[in-house]
């Protein structure tokens, strides 16, 4: 191999942050945490989601209500409140 030009490649700790599971894999990820891994200071890089805590690999959904978004959306479209919608009159209202 050419001198110079390759990243250096050396084991890195993964960290799952919603588990806290560990994996120690190869990469050439840059990164200023350690953390003891094994009786070794090892590099540390932290995940908001991996094969711990996605779903697919779990087979358990997680319901996250991302800042109200459902709300939001019902509040906008007037979704699930159509008994408390205004009585219909024979009149149609003017469109604005």
């Amino acid at each position: 191999m050419k001198e110079g030009i390759h990243p250096e490649y050396r084991d890195v700790v993964f960290q799952d942050t919603s588990t806290g599971i560990q994996f120690l894999i190869g990469s050439t990820i840059k990164t200023q945490k350690t953390c003891d891994y094994e009786g070794r200071k090892m590099p540390l890089v932290t995940v908001d989601i991996s094969s711990a805590s996605h779903p697919f690999f779990t087979g358990k959904q997680k319901f996250i209500d991302a800042a109200g978004r459902v709300e939001k959306f019902q509040r906008k479209y007037n979704w699930g409140k159509k008994d408390e919608a205004e009585p219909a009159t024979s009149e149609p209202k003017p469109k604005a």
